[in-house]
């Protein structure tokens, strides 16, 4: 007798712009386990783009499509804009189909709550797609915290900062409340959810959140200090008008500080049309970009040692959801985790309204 490969679990994509094109898709379709069944989206354009992509792919033009054949499906990934990522993960969820939400999964802490009870009253999976832990210098922090190679962090910086001085348009620069546009929701997501995973529940929030760009509506340079219940203090900066680029990480420890310049590679080469595979090199750095660990130094003068970046792994989360809604794995992000990083981005969009510094 020989052992035989489950069938690939079919995957219905809602979406098919920057997050369902150049992240989702692709990783899908480099998942052992995975099978990229059908594309929604109702853009001509996108659905010949999606076509051209992935032969054989079926196309809805809308995600009612999918609820009417739930039986043909396994997983609903949903990449669509922030504002429909509730109403679309529910009708999945009650059609009795495992969910992947992107971030943020929902504009507020209490809707995220309420899809994550809906999934667990159905029984089924609901991750959310928080893929910047699985970024390479992410991995690299994570491995120095648990060596201990700081001793007693006391502060972490971390900065996502662009310098994009011209507006681009669409949903995600509008001020419409319903949009959930803005950087603090959209580049705060990963940020502050990495520095939960890293050093635990938050108990008071500040911000300060600026329109910077002519005709901006929404918030487009934002900085955030989370206090968490161990002590350690978040500084977070989330930025599209900024002329030089800060440090990715900043860590301050007790014994050491680790300093990390540059971005994770996965986005750009993802956005190059670059996949992952067997004998690929994938999310691997060049030594150019490794961060330095040191007391007393300065590592723009080359002070502190050299630490090799981890390499980056963004297809480990959807093999990690693979084998969950096979049950043979934990739900890699939650949507209670997610719940907990909206109540700091909540409480974040007061304190920078009020001027106020937010208790949890």
């Amino acid at each position: 007798m020989t052992d035989t490969a489950p069938a690939p679990l079919r995957v219905g994509l809602v979406g098919y712009g920057l997050a369902g094109s150049v992240f989702h898709a692709p990783l899908i379709a480099a998942t052992e386990g995975l099978v990229l069944d059908t594309v929604t989206t109702g853009n001509p354009e996108r659905q010949e783009q999606a076509r051209a992509a992935y032969p054989g792919v079926r196309i809805a033009d809308a995600p009612e499509e999918l609820w009417a054949r739930a039986d043909e499906l396994d997983l609903i990934v949903v990449a669509s804009p922030n504002k429909t990522h509730v109403p679309i993960a529910t009708a999945a969820l009650t059609a009795g189909l495992p969910v992947v939400v992107d971030k943020p999964v929902a504009g507020t802490a209490a809707e995220a709550r309420g899809l994550a009870a809906l999934a667990e009253e159905r029984g089924l999976l609901l991750s959310v797609f928080q893929n910047r832990r699985w970024d390479s210098d992410f991995l690299t922090l994570r491995g120095l915290l648990a060596e201990g190679a700081l001793g007693e962090v006391q502060r972490f910086e971390s900065r996502f900062e662009r310098w994009r001085p011209q507006l681009k348009g669409g949903w995600r620069e509008s001020g419409a409340p319903e949009e959930i546009g803005g950087l603090l929701y959209d580049l705060g997501s990963h940020v502050v959810d990495q520095a939960l995973v890293l050093f635990g529940p938050a108990v008071r929030v500040y911000a300060e959140s600026d329109l910077r760009r002519p005709g901006a509506e929404a918030d487009d340079d934002t900085f955030l200090a989370i206090t968490h219940a161990n002590g350690v203090r978040s500084h977070l900066y989330v930025s599209a008008t900024t002329a030089q680029l800060g440090p990715r990480f900043r860590v301050l420890g007790s014994s050491a500080g680790f300093v990390k310049y540059g971005l994770d590679p996965q986005e750009a080469d993802l956005r190059e049309g670059l996949l992952p595979g067997p004998g690929v090199a994938w999310g691997v750095e060049p030594e150019s970009l490794w961060g330095r660990l040191g007391a007393g130094e300065s590592p723009l003068t080359g002070g502190g040692l050299p630490v090799e970046t981890v390499p980056g792994d963004y297809p480990a989360y959807y093999a990690a959801v693979a084998a969950a809604v096979r049950g043979d794995g934990a739900n890699p992000v939650t949507a209670h985790e997610a719940a907990a990083a909206l109540d700091v981005l909540e409480a974040a969009r007061r304190s920078a309204r009020e001027g106020i510094a937010v208790n949890l």
